[in-house]
């Protein structure tokens, strides 16, 4: 990985959580810091690497993550953590999406995820902000194996 990759291993980036509050979110890096003559990075697909796609696919470079739930940043399950400049652009619904702590992997993850609009996937948090129980949570977490298992599909 590291030969692939670089350093750090580690992802750490800023997002916002439960009501808005930043914590710094931790992953496992999938992308190379490569850019292009200017100085920008070139787009995602141009610098995830065949062992980030992987790890991204099987969704392994979460496992970091776990630090941010045992320290109460996260939850398991609820929406992904968003950048704070993203939640700040989605005015109240970024106040509606942070009434939980976001989670590991939540309802817009196992229906599409990355096969979705940000507008979609904004949807499908606020349904599970709404909607949100132990029940639904094991069901997220149970289809969640499926998707690492599977790929994803949008529902």
């Amino acid at each position: 990985m590291l030969l692939s990759l670089g350093r750090p291993v580690l992802f750490r980036q800023q997002r916002a959580g439960r009501g808005g509050v930043p914590f710094t979110l931790l992953k496992l890096r999938s992308m190379r810091n490569t850019c292009d003559a200017s100085g920008r990075p070139l787009p995602d697909e141009a610098r995830v690497t065949p062992f980030g796609r992987f790890l991204r696919r099987s969704r392994l470079d979460e496992l970091p993550g776990l630090w941010n739930v045992v320290a109460g940043d996260m939850a398991f399950v609820g929406p992904r953590p968003l950048l704070p400049e993203t939640i700040a652009a989605l005015a109240m619904h970024g106040v509606q999406r942070g009434a939980v702590r976001p989670g590991l992997t939540g309802w817009s993850q196992v229906n599409g995820n990355t096969l979705l609009a940000l507008e979609e996937k904004i949807a499908l948090d606020l349904w599970y902000v709404a909607h949100s129980s132990p029940l639904l949570d094991l069901r997220i977490l149970l289809l969640t194996v499926w998707v690492m298992v599977g790929g994803e599909r949008r529902a």
